[in-house]
């Protein structure tokens, strides 16, 4: 689990990470962003998954857990897209 921030990465949060654009189908880690206040579920920290859409701001994120399809709604700043 993150408890702290790498010192390249603190400092204020670029525009760049808040406006993220991502397709559906694109596959993303789940990383927590730290300087932002909140809950976050433990249980996504770190995990992969694959982008079916979008709601609002935030995309929808399937999440294999288990056995079991799950989806979360996660703002695009919490995710990491990769390649």
């Amino acid at each position: 689990m993150l408890k702290r921030k790498k010192i390249r990465e603190q400092g204020k949060l670029s525009f760049s990470k808040y406006f993220k654009n991502l397709k559906e189908g694109d596959r993303v880690a789940i990383v927590r962003e730290l300087s932002l206040e909140g809950s976050f579920p433990r249980t996504i920290q770190g995990r992969t998954g694959i982008i079916e859409g979008k709601r609002g701001n935030s995309y929808i994120v399937n999440l294999r857990m288990i056995g079991k399809e799950k989806k979360f709604i996660v703002h695009p700043i919490h995710l990491k897209r990769l390649e």
